[in-house]
């Protein structure tokens, strides 16, 4: 038997400690927040996704109350982006959540499985790791790819 560990390392920040064009992408997923339908759990999330063409494509989560016909805002963004802009290529990904208290979260939002399994293959198409920047109130948290937050990722397609 084989034992391996899965690490995925992070890195935090502070908003003054980004770098202007990270700042910029933090800002588009949080002004996002203010676009989502979700009136039943209250709790809107926003994405944007920096393209290579300069783009920056925003998303939110749009509920429905035939559960689970809504979709997620990383889904929302990436599925937008790639319909509007088939040929550009993934940069980054900034993510951002507002509670049911209407605040941005003080902890960062992770998108879920189905929204890193799609990331991931726009990663993929890529051909370059896509870094994800979660936004929380006071902090952002930086991965290095879609990838290190799936690592048993169905690739085999």
């Amino acid at each position: 038997m084989k034992t391996t560990d899965i690490i995925c390392r992070t890195e935090t920040y502070t908003y003054a400690e980004l770098s202007e064009p990270v700042r910029l992408l933090v800002d588009m997923a949080k002004k996002a927040t203010e676009r989502a339908y979700a009136p039943y759990s209250r709790f809107s999330v926003g994405a944007a996704i920096a393209l290579d063409n300069g783009e920056i494509v925003t998303g939110s989560n749009q509920e429905n109350v035939a559960y689970p016909s809504g979709l997620c805002a990383e889904r929302t963004a990436c599925f937008y982006a790639h319909s509007r802009f088939p040929e550009a290529r993934f940069e980054a990904v900034a993510i951002a959540a507002r509670g049911t208290d209407g605040k941005f979260t003080s902890e960062p939002t992770a998108p879920c499985g189905a929204c890193r399994q799609a990331l991931l293959e726009y990663e993929m198409l890529a051909g370059h790791d896509v870094r994800i920047y979660l936004a929380a109130a006071d902090k952002v948290v930086a991965l290095p790819s879609v990838k290190s937050t799936l690592p048993l990722a169905f690739t085999d397609f």
